[in-house]
């Protein structure tokens, strides 16, 4: 078996409590008993917007600068993953596109190493 990480992209100006409504949050819901059901799902997780995040970075004299925002510069950024432990990039991928359907979103399906 194999790890893969689904995430969910999201546009920079994406606001939840007007995008997503209670027929979005059930399609989820059921991707989520879907995986579980399935023994697939490792760990799931959302995040919250960008402007809640912080970026790190070591500078030349060895301090870490900390700024407010993203490290990339992104029109979209993600808003959520799953971590899934399937058989091939074929199973991989077909949750993919089972979240990019309940999420109404584009999806990155990737292998962890």
């Amino acid at each position: 078996m194999t790890q893969y990480l689904i995430s969910i992209h999201r546009p920079e100006n994406y606001d939840p409590f007007i995008a997503e409504d209670p027929a979005m949050g059930r399609n989820i819901d059921v991707l989520n008993d879907d995986m579980v059901a399935a023994g697939v799902r490792v760990f799931v997780g959302g995040l919250r917007p960008p402007s809640s995040a912080r970026s790190l970075r070591t500078q030349p004299d060895g301090t870490v600068l900390v700024t407010e925002g993203l490290y990339l510069g992104s029109k979209e950024y993600v808003g959520g993953f799953w971590v899934l432990d399937v058989a091939n990039l074929e199973e991989a991928l077909t949750w993919g596109r089972k979240a990019a359907i309940a999420c109404r979103a584009p999806v990155e399906v990737r292998p962890f190493h």
